[in-house]
């Protein structure tokens, strides 16, 4: 793999991070939420694809190039990045990608330019009911030194943190009304843990219409089904997600934060099944959906209905 960049000078981020690129204030551990492009925030941009690499890189993934940033990154006018900043120690904590997918354009073969897209086959459907009115998040991360406990408040809150920011986007977002984007499955879990977490994925959360399709589909073995189906015995989504989490342990391994998140919000979360992902340190990625109107009430008011109480005072 290639070197990873040094970081970028605080002087240079905090000369970007300024009143017009605020998004709001976090609802706990004080930090800022910010929104770039390689336009407003070129400087920014670097840090955050560093910052991104080096947090890819720790559980297995990463792009091996000497910072995580992509042709959607640099050179897509409906591509931005959110950010999450700690004004104390001047540093960035996390942040995400994201795109709203009435501003993106289209290939030649009719499919949309959008991150998805190289993974999974958009359907007609899916393209005139959904896509319009989609918000993409993705490449999430928070940075290693944030994800230990090491510092505090600001490591309890980084994930939530990152949710008061997608909050902001919704809030000032009208014509959205899906958050989309992948989660994902490192290749350092286990295999068992892994194909346990996928099959979980497909079993209770799966598309049915084949909305959005794997081009190369990640699937078990009909022994493996069996195992599985014989393990997953609730009667519903809860229990059964109890058993996964239990049996994730029982391998050493733990289920990736964003998929917990994603089901802590909504209870009509879609999956549109797993495939692999060379170009990003051999990882898995499911695709999903969620659908705003069908956030829980308690998620609604704590992630996107505070940036209205901001905005008044």
């Amino acid at each position: 793999m290639t070197p990873i960049i040094e970081p970028v000078a605080k002087e240079l981020l905090k000369a970007e991070l300024n009143e017009k690129t605020f998004l709001r204030y976090t609802n706990k551990a004080g930090n800022e939420i910010y929104v770039v492009n390689a336009e407003t925030g070129p400087n920014t941009l670097r840090e955050i694809g560093r910052l991104r690499e080096v947090s890819f890189r720790a559980v297995g993934g990463g792009s091996g190039k000497e910072c995580d940033l992509d042709h959607f990154d640099l050179e897509d006018k409906a591509c931005y990045q959110l950010l999450v900043w700690n004004p104390e120690e001047e540093e960035i904590i996390g942040g995400y990608r994201f795109t709203r997918w009435a501003e993106a354009t289209f290939c030649e073969n009719g499919q949309p330019y959008v991150n998805t897209e190289h993974l999974f086959r958009f359907s007609e459907k899916f393209l005139k009911e959904y896509f319009p009115y989609c918000l993409e998040m993705a490449r999430a991360w928070v940075q290693p030194k944030y994800q230990s406990g090491s510092m505090g408040r600001k490591s309890l809150y980084a994930l939530d943190n990152l949710w008061d920011g997608i909050g902001g986007l919704v809030a000032t977002s009208p014509n959205v009304k899906y958050l989309a984007g992948k989660v994902t499955i490192y290749s350092s879990s286990p295999e068992m843990s892994r194909k346990a977490m996928i099959y979980f994925l497909q079993k209770f959360l799966g598309d049915k219409e084949g909305l959005l399709v794997s081009h190369h589909p990640e699937t078990v073995t009909e022994s493996e089904k069996n195992t599985f189906d014989e393990m997953f015995n609730a009667d519903n989504l809860k229990d059964n997600y109890k058993i996964l989490n239990n049996f994730v342990k029982s391998m050493g391994d733990t289920i990736p934060p964003l998929i917990h998140s994603y089901i802590e919000l909504s209870p009509t979360m879609k999956t549109f099944g797993t495939t692999f992902d060379p170009d990003f340190g051999d990882a898995y990625d499911t695709a999903m959906i969620i659908t705003l109107d069908d956030v829980y009430e308690s998620k609604r008011n704590r992630y996107i209905n505070t940036y209205f109480d901001q905005s008044k005072k």
